[in-house]
């Protein structure tokens, strides 16, 4: 797995989206793509108390990615120093095995350029020393971004 993590405290999400909008937002991504997921459940009552559950899926940038291996122009990458797998877009040619191979069909094909494309933790901003947008946006501090604990 990638040396980071991306979690979200489910107490903390007020369900507000920030998360998907600033990633939108930074990634320029066209509408109906999404690199990373906040979803919400209906309202159950827990404790007499109206309750809603939150998630918010992303890559996992695995260990030995499977949209690495398949990928025939090796567009799909995963950097040795932090595990963080991206996507070089000249090179993708939008074959959509990456997707398929993903056991979570992470990656997203973008019609309008036909590649693929998918979370990479804003790795040009963690290159900086910043969180990527969707953790810098959330209003209540409910998404954290930090190396992984042993």
């Amino acid at each position: 797995m990638s040396k980071y993590r991306l979690k979200l405290d489910k107490n903390r999400c007020i369900h507000c989206k920030a998360c998907e909008v600033h990633c939108k937002s930074k990634n320029n991504t066209p509408l109906g793509i999404k690199l990373g997921v906040h979803t919400s459940s209906l309202p159950v009552m827990k404790d007499g108390v109206p309750f809603i559950k939150a998630s918010y899926q992303c890559c996992y940038h695995c260990e030995e990615p499977a949209c690495v291996d398949v990928c025939p122009t090796e567009a799909m990458k995963r950097r040795e120093s932090d595990g963080i797998v991206y996507v070089v877009q000249e090179e993708c040619i939008g074959c959509e095995a990456c997707i398929e191979a993903c056991p979570w069909h992470i990656p997203v094909f973008n019609a309008a350029t036909n590649t693929v494309l998918k979370c990479d933790f804003c790795m040009d901003r963690v290159d900086k020393g910043l969180k990527p947008a969707c953790v810098t946006a959330c209003t209540t501090h409910a998404l954290s971004f930090g190396e992984k604990q042993k």
